[in-house]
C-alpha cells in the first residue's frame, strides 16, 4: 500500500527484492486466501510461468504463486481454472478455523477485503504491511472497514532498496 494507506497495485512499483521477499514468504505457507477481484488479478502469474521474463526474482515469484494452494471467496465465480485453486465452501471464519486446526505451514490472506474480514473476526496472528514511499491521495483505503479498534505490537521491520518497508505486527488479543 502507499504511505497514505491506499491499496492499489497499479500505483507502486515493486523491485526485485520485493518479489524475492514475497516468493520466500509464499514458500512458508500452505494456502493463500483471496477474494474474487484479487484472485482474478493474480491469474496474471501463470502467463509469466509460461513465458518467463528473464528476471530471476519475478520468474521465481510466478512459479511459487502458481504452486501454492489458493482458496477463493466469491459469490459470482462458479469454477476456477488456475491450478491449485478452489472455491471456499464455508464462510471465512469457518474456512480459516478449519485450516488452523490442520497441521502444516502458514495460512496467508492476500486480498484487502479478506484481510479486513479476518481482522474483524480476530483470526489474524500476524499482520505484514508493505508500505511504499508513494502518496497517491485517492483510491481504496485498506483499513476503512475495520469495525473496532485493533491494537498492534510491532515485532520487526524490513526495508527494501526502493524505500518500501514491511511492518510486522501482532494483534494484541484481549
Amino acid at each position: 500500500m502507499t504511505l497514505d494507506g491506499i491499496c492499489d497495485h497499479t500505483v507502486v512499483t515493486p523491485g526485485e527484492d520485493i518479489h524475492q521477499h514475497y516468493s520466500d514468504l509464499l514458500k512458508t505457507a500452505d494456502d493463500i486466501i483471496y477474494g474474487r477481484i484479487t484472485y482474478q488479478l493474480m491469474e496474471y502469474w501463470p502467463t509469466v510461468v509460461a513465458n518467463p521474463t528473464g528476471i530471476k526474482a519475478t520468474d521465481e515469484f510466478a512459479v511459487t504463486i502458481d504452486n501454492i494452494n489458493k482458496i477463493v471467496f466469491s459469490n459470482t465465480l462458479k469454477e476456477l481454472t488456475w491450478k491449485n485453486s478452489r472455491l471456499a465452501k464455508e464462510g471465512i471464519k469457518e474456512e480459516i478455523t478449519a485450516l488452523k486446526q490442520q497441521s502444516g505451514r502458514d495460512i496467508l490472506v492476500g486480498s484487502p477485503g479478506m484481510i479486513i474480514q479476518s481482522l474483524n473476526l480476530n483470526l489474524v496472528d500476524e499482520l505484514q504491511i508493505c508500505v511504499h514511499p508513494v502518496i497517491h491521495g485517492k483510491g481504496g483505503q485498506l483499513f476503512k472497514n475495520i469495525r473496532e479498534r485493533i491494537d498492534l505490537k510491532l515485532i520487526r521491520t524490513k526495508t527494501f532498496k526502493g524505500g518500501a518497508i514491511i511492518l510486522y505486527y501482532e494483534p494484541l488479543k484481549e
